[in-house]
């Protein structure tokens, strides 16, 4: 499942057309896969499953590894492809060094967490006990189209090295990297029978949930609803990374110099369309003018990467139904008698849709730019008059992804932290979790369902835990229960 284009036919066979961001034009994508073709990949990825824990996890670490090496070899093709897809150059370029780096990091971590040693019974010391990992056989990964290749490859990492076969639902909206990933992987032979993706649409997504033990899913809570009833009719764990609406509080005596630079690089990078994103920003009203006068002149010295990809700092807007729900936003904050400082339009270039970083200023919780997921480059600023005005108003939302503070000092940051309902706090800092994988966190509210994707729950969330218990001394006998004592 995920929230894409249309084809031109229902069912298999049907073609699939890809929009250029960049350019507004619509070229072939693919056919979508039918369900014969979904039931045999996966039977082969259940079969080739047995074989692959099998090998154990040193040959598993060996194949991840030899996979990051061809992914750096085959860096080109990938770069193109992802460029094509999302209009943008540089963040192309960081999805595929933080895929590289990420199998690095997950083959690190994974020795440590399947040592098997047996320990002693307290209250029965004659009973002994490990644990086994038991891997689910086949993962289901369905990822959006933000960032294509790295989303895809985020939860499949971990699983592939826990001993899961995984096969992969990459949005319609973005498919060019599908087939240089493919390939890459086709040339990793040990790992080529074991992961596969698969170009579709959401009906694609739906019938690999059928046919999964577990199934990862990254996009929007509408949609997340319905994995995760899909997931429940199966009696199957769904792990879900849903929307955000993440606040960023500012307390007075911050740094408006740094707390400018996180909150635009925050709302702004990737041109606003990350889960993460800042989408709400409070700011103590001693400080909140000059805040403001110093965010819309960084605003406004922001480029577009046009007419050229390798200029700028802002991409295009991705998927065009996106820029109808900005444009709907801006509209509807306008129109309750908010003040749009700088951007507010979406503009057309080349045929692509854009939107310079948006500042605005009088904004209220009636409007939906501050209840709605935005996913765009819109920054709505709102003065507080005390820390615990600040910390109701950043928790008057459905979501709770994860959220960020500045003040004067760690300790009067923390404090507010701890009051925040999110997943995970940046403190001094924005939108940590986009970069810095190791802390293990989970989604409050409707951002999110299941163990953290970062951290050791990353990796521990694709195994059962089976308990082996081995008694050294004589079982009771059923006299043992005798009711007269």
């Amino acid at each position: 499942m995920s929230e894409g284009e249309h084809c031109s036919a229902s069912g298999g066979g049907a073609t699939m057309t890809a929009r250029d961001p960049r350019t507004g034009e619509r070229e072939p994508g693919f056919t979508l896969p039918t369900p014969a073709e979904l039931a045999r990949i996966a039977q082969a990825l259940r079969l080739e499953q047995t074989r692959w824990l099998a090998a154990g996890l040193e040959s598993r670490m060996s194949t991840l590894r030899n996979f990051a090496a061809a992914l750096d070899a085959n860096r080109r093709s990938m770069h193109a492809a992802l460029s094509k897809d999302t209009g943008r150059a540089r963040i192309a370029d960081m999805e595929i060094d933080s895929v590289i780096r990420a199998t690095q990091a997950w083959c690190s971590l994974a020795p440590t967490l399947n040592s098997g040693e047996w320990s002693r019974g307290r209250a029965m010391p004659h009973i002994r006990h490990r644990a086994r990992y038991v891997p689910y056989p086949l993962v289901s990964v369905v990822s959006p189209w933000n960032f294509p290749l790295l989303l895809a490859m985020i939860d499949a990492l971990p699983a592939l090295l826990a001993g899961c076969a995984v096969w992969i639902k990459p949005s319609e909206v973005t498919p060019r990297f599908i087939a240089p990933l493919q390939r890459i992987v086709d040339g990793v032979p040990a790992l080529a029978t074991v992961l596969k993706i698969v170009a579709g649409d959401g009906r694609t997504g739906a019938a690999m949930i059928d046919s999964s033990d577990c199934v990862c899913f990254t996009g929007s809570v509408a949609t997340g609803k319905k994995v995760a009833m899909q997931a429940a009719a199966k009696f199957i764990p769904a792990f879900l990374e849903l929307g955000g609406k993440d606040p960023l509080v500012v307390l007075e005596g911050a740094d408006l110099g740094a707390a400018t630079d996180a909150a635009l690089r925050g709302s702004v990078l990737a041109t606003g369309q990350a889960c993460q994103s800042i989408e709400r920003i409070y700011v103590a009203r001693a400080i909140h003018d000059a805040f403001v006068a110093l965010l819309c002149e960084k605003a406004r010295a922001v480029r577009f990467n046009h007419p050229t990809i390798g200029v700028g700092e802002i991409g295009p807007i991705i998927f065009e139904a996106q820029a109808r729900i900005l444009e709907a936003q801006i509209a509807d904050a306008h129109a309750r008698g908010a003040h749009i400082l700088t951007g507010g339009e979406i503009e057309t270039h080349g045929g692509g849709l854009w939107l310079a970083p948006t500042v605005m200023t009088a904004v209220t919780h009636a409007m939906q730019v501050m209840q709605d997921e935005t996913f765009g480059p819109v920054m709505p600023v709102m003065a507080f008059d005390s820390v615990d005005e600040a910390v109701n108003l950043a928790n008057d939302s459905q979501f709770g992804l994860s959220a960020a503070v500045f003040g004067a000092t760690v300790a009067e940051c923390e404090a507010v932290a701890e009051r925040l309902e999110a997943g995970a706090i940046s403190i001094n800092d924005a939108a940590l979790t986009a970069t810095f994988h190791e802390a293990g966190k989970q989604s409050f509210r409707h951002s999110g369902l299941g163990p953290s994707r970062m951290g050791i729950d990353g990796y521990t969330r694709f195994m059962r835990r089976q308990a082996i218990i081995v008694n050294e001394g004589a079982p009771l006998p059923l006299a043992a229960f005798r009711e007269e004592g």
